[in-house]
């Protein structure tokens, strides 16, 4: 979380939801943060362009589409990104979490998950204390809880460890993506063996250290994309020594090139900005 983030926001409820399901779409500046807090209720919280961070007291998850994060009742969490960002949270109260992960994760959000929350982020919002949400509306917030409860867990999209071996490898990388070292490189760095730091990786991240490394630059590179950066640019300052190489790289882990992705961010964050987008 940033030391002084420049925009503060709290959370839009505190005591009780405005329906037992209920929908929220925004857009929010760079290096803005959601102060530490916990509610009754669950929320899934899926961005559809840039970047949401959600920080826990013994986990932080990282969520670029189409990734979101699920957090069920009473987890006391921090929201955060650092790039500008267009995103939802789907709040669930208690009685209807039951078919719900017990534990804070990271969900993959099906093509048709995902077709839901953009149709619904393009609604006329409900505000509280306004009309009641027809029944029509609120059949498809209950769609969306279905297919939350059929989607499958990812773990952490970007993981992180404590280790004493692989944390300074971790955060040199997160200093310097680009940074193309071998395995075995960064084993002789922090004096250990490559089986060694093979099986921390395993242990911590679930991954090989390579495959961390590309998750790692598709973080990095979103917000490139949505400022605007040439793919080229971005593609060299994460080592990569084609841009060819780069954009198969981006295709498989997002399933999209990175001018589609950047195309699709565009226009969510023209939606986020109409009035009826955002509550």
């Amino acid at each position: 979380m940033p030391a002084t983030p420049r925009h503060l926001r709290q959370p839009p409820f505190s005591d009780t939801l405005p329906a037992p399901i209920f929908f929220r779409a925004a857009w929010v500046p760079a290096e803005t943060a959601y102060p530490q807090h916990r509610h009754a209720w669950g929320e899934f919280v899926y961005s559809f362009s840039g970047v949401m961070e959600v920080k826990m007291a013994d986990r932080h998850h990282t969520a670029p589409p189409p990734y979101g994060i699920w957090l069920p009742p009473q987890v006391e969490h921090t929201g955060l990104n650092h790039a500008e960002t267009c995103h939802c949270s789907l709040y669930v109260s208690a009685p209807l979490c039951g078919g719900l992960p017990r534990e804070a994760c990271v969900l993959i959000a099906s093509p048709l998950l995902r077709a839901l929350l953009d149709h619904l982020r393009q609604m006329p919002a409900h505000v509280p204390g306004g009309a009641p949400p027809s029944p029509a509306h609120e059949r498809l917030l209950r769609v969306v809880v279905d297919q939350l409860e059929q989607a499958p867990r990812a773990g952490s999209y970007l993981p992180t460890s404590n280790d004493p071996l692989l944390a300074p490898v971790l955060q040199a990388l997160l200093a310097v993506p680009g940074d193309n070292r071998s395995l075995a490189d960064w084993a002789r760095v922090v004096h250990t063996t490559e089986r060694t730091l093979v099986r921390r990786c395993q242990r911590d991240l679930g991954m090989g250290l390579v495959e961390w490394r590309q998750r790692l630059r598709i973080v990095k590179a979103l917000p490139r994309l949505e400022a605007g950066d040439k793919i080229e640019a971005i593609a060299f300052d994460l080592g990569y020594a084609s841009v060819s190489a780069f954009i198969a790289m981006f295709r498989r882990l997002m399933g999209v090139t990175p001018d589609a992705m950047r195309k699709g961010s565009a226009l969510a964050a023209s939606v986020a900005t109409h009035p009826i987008a955002a509550l």
